[in-house]
């Protein structure tokens, strides 16, 4: 039986691990912390690192986030700020 990705989003930073100064990413998981890591590492570089941030979501920031109607286990690069 396959495990449920959960109902939540987690917030991962991706760091490469290349150059003088590193590339950081925020990306975005419709999954359990534990599942959004090995998402998001799927989808980077080899060699680059990942985190869970721990952030807890506003009302603006969860619609915005209702907006990419992502289903359970689809990730989504952050444009940086």
């Amino acid at each position: 039986m396959a495990e449920s990705f959960g109902n939540s989003f987690t917030l991962v930073e991706v760091t490469s691990d290349d150059g003088v100064v590193p590339t950081k990413q925020m990306w975005l998981a419709f999954a359990k912390p534990s599942q959004a890591l090995t998402l998001v590492l799927a989808a980077v570089p080899e060699g680059w690192t990942a985190d869970i941030v721990p952030a807890a979501l506003d009302e603006k920031q969860q619609r915005l986030f209702d907006e990419l109607n992502l289903k359970p286990g689809e990730i989504y690069k952050l444009a940086p700020e």
